[in-house]
């Protein structure tokens, strides 16, 4: 697909069907699809989420798991390849678990995507769209991905808002996709 964008950011809230649209996204592409995990399954929740992201995706994909190394990991991609890096919000929380600090880590993800020529979707959440946390970490967690979208946005082709299953271009335009508007009522108008 030629007018498929080199860096692709999806964003959106918990469970709004962010990175299933993502691997829809891909599979369009016509490229090889390569899945690049960052989640570390450590309890008994995310093994059974990642099991059913497994499940939805299929066999279809190449698998690289990088909770920490995701630079390197991009560096792995070769011709013909498409990769779907979900996400960076377990990304950055497996670096603050790890104590690395976080204002750190966009500049280097930034560098590897530039150098990179196979297309690149990262599915990352809104985490600040539900209010100011009371808790300490919380809040600088919260500052730190935001600072991260914003920057990888800054550099990405397409930025896609997914909200309930529902694609939303915030910045660039989606291949394939015609965006559907409701025209504004207009009283003057005949009914």
């Amino acid at each position: 697909m030629t007018d498929f964008a080199r860096i692709t950011l999806v964003t959106g809230g918990v469970a709004s069907g962010k990175s299933a649209w993502a691997e829809r996204l891909v599979l369009s592409s016509g490229l090889s699809p390569v899945y690049i995990a960052t989640a570390q399954p450590l309890d008994d929740e995310m093994r059974a989420k990642v099991a059913r992201h497994k499940a939805r995706r299929g066999g279809q994909w190449r698998l690289i798991e990088a909770p920490l190394d995701l630079p390197p990991a991009l560096a792995q991609l070769g011709p013909g390849e498409i990769a779907l890096v979900d996400c960076l919000t377990m990304w950055l929380s497996n670096h603050m678990m790890a104590d690395h600090d976080p204002m750190n880590l966009a500049p280097a993800l930034i560098e590897a995507l530039s150098a990179q020529r196979a297309p690149v979707v990262m599915v990352t959440n809104e985490v600040g769209l539900g209010g100011i946390n009371v808790d300490p970490l919380a809040r600088r967690f919260a500052d730190a991905q935001g600072a991260l979208n914003q920057q990888i946005a800054a550099h990405a082709e397409l930025v896609v808002a997914v909200m309930a299953g529902l694609p939303l271009a915030l910045k660039g335009q989606i291949p394939g996709h015609t965006p559907s508007h409701t025209p504004a009522h207009n009283p003057e108008a005949p009914a």
